[in-house]
């Protein structure tokens, strides 16, 4: 009879991300016994999910990661996609972690021995578990795709290269988040013809008065602000990001000023009639609102240099140099020639492997900074965990600290009990 042994470790960290290795960083400083599993390669969603023009859109100052801060030369600059991807490289040699890649977590649930871990390579324990495999698992794409013509090519935004690799023919871009107002750029710039479904997302200048905006908002101390002192609290974590991009050295991303140069804009996709898609009418209210969040981040930053006495260039207001004429209702795939899809909509988290009862209704974890209400389970680099910066490079380094020390708080308790039974 062959004696089966399940591994037993101190701490389990799900994900090799820049939020598993940063936790890895942080544990090791601290001595504590870990391992690290990721189902393919360590950072792998930097060089596999991205389109080959991405780049980053909050600048190179901001990359924080603990024990490996930004070192080139431009610090304002925005790293594009290849140098991402040796920023995490260099880090991952620089942490060395105890990692298993590779290597999927199937199933985390509660067990006499803290929590049973069943993985692709086979079975271990842990005292506890930091889930570090962010929220963006499953793309989604809305059923109404599966009734559209198929010689139409259907892709997420994460399966997006470039346009080369698109057919011939005009492209629709569903969603105008980060990610859809920048493919939607990717393809204008290369000449393609676009159609964009533009959504409820808000914009942020890329300079504003001498500075990179996000400069001027990390000397006002947005950055540093808890969820729990925003004015929208935990609501924030569902709110969609600003778009506005680093390309080029950095520039706002102006739809209406794609309007004016030719792409075809609509609101909100609603619905589809053969091979003709419905649109709500809420183009120009999403205009509107995209313009009054961008002006209002301005409004402040004008507030904090009058306050401050800060000698600055002077104020403006962003005034809108195109109107939509009217609310286009429909779009005709074959009249339009429309020959790709690109579903720029988003993901949602897949946590069914944790058995534990730390979600809400939507499939969202529940904690406070990472710590759930279940004794041993955390999360780490979700958006707005802690601060604006919890999912990004700034800000997950002071996340991670924090959960080390409470995990290493836990495992000394747990050591000194042991010790004191053992007596």
């Amino acid at each position: 009879m062959t004696l089966v042994t399940t591994r037993h470790l101190p701490v389990a960290v799900i994900g090799g991300g820049q939020a598993g290795l940063s936790m890895s960083w942080c544990l090791k400083q601290r001595g504590i016994e870990h391992l690290v599993f990721e189902k393919r390669k360590a950072g792998h969603s930097w060089s596999s999910q991205r389109w080959d023009s991405f780049c980053l859109v909050t600048p190179n100052w901001q990359c924080q990661l603990p024990g490996h801060p930004y070192a080139g030369n431009d610090p304002d600059g925005f790293m594009l996609k290849h140098e991402i991807v040796a920023y995490l490289q260099a880090y991952r040699a620089k942490v060395d972690p105890p990692i298993r890649e590779g290597v999927s977590v199937e199933r985390v649930a509660r067990s006499t021995a803290g929590f049973a871990i069943a993985t692709s390579e086979g079975d271990y324990s842990a005292d506890r578990i930091v889930v570090a495999s962010g929220g963006y698992h499953l793309p989604i794409i809305p059923r109404m795709a599966e009734r559209l013509p198929p010689a139409i090519l259907q892709l997420h935004s994460e399966q997006y290269r470039n346009p080369a690799v698109l057919p011939e023919g005009a492209v629709l871009v569903v969603g105008s988040g980060q990610s859809g107002a920048q493919i939607a750029e990717d393809l204008h710039l290369a000449g393609r013809k676009v159609h964009l479904a533009v959504g409820d997302a808000p914009r942020c200048a890329r300079f504003y008065r001498g500075r990179d905006v996000v400069t001027w908002l990390a000397d006002m101390g947005y950055y540093d602000m808890p969820v729990e002192k925003h004015p929208l609290r935990e609501g924030v974590r569902d709110n969609t990001n600003h778009y506005v991009t680093g390309r080029d050295g950095g520039r706002d991303i102006d739809l209406r000023q794609f309007a004016r140069d030719g792409m075809k804009l609509y609101g909100l996709l609603d619905g589809l009639d053969g091979a003709t898609l419905r649109f709500r009418p809420t183009l120009k209210a999403s205009l509107d609102e995209a313009d009054r969040v961008y002006n209002g981040i301005n409004a402040t930053i004008d507030k904090w240099i009058a306050e401050k006495g800060i000698a600055a260039p002077p104020p403006s207001v962003y005034a809108p140099v195109w109107e939509p004429a009217s609310e286009p209702a429909t779009l005709d795939l074959a009249a339009e020639g429309i020959a790709s899809i690109i579903w720029c909509i988003g993901f949602q988290p897949d946590f069914r492997w944790l058995d534990a009862p730390v979600f809400n209704g939507a499939g969202h974890p529940v904690h406070h900074r990472g710590v759930t209400g279940v004794e041993g389970v955390y999360f780490l680099g979700l958006p707005w965990l802690h601060s604006w910066g919890s999912g990004r490079f700034s800000g997950v380094a002071r996340d991670a600290e924090f959960l080390a020390d409470d995990i290493a708080r836990h495992l000394i308790r747990a050591s000194d009990r042991a010790g004191r039974s053992a007596a």
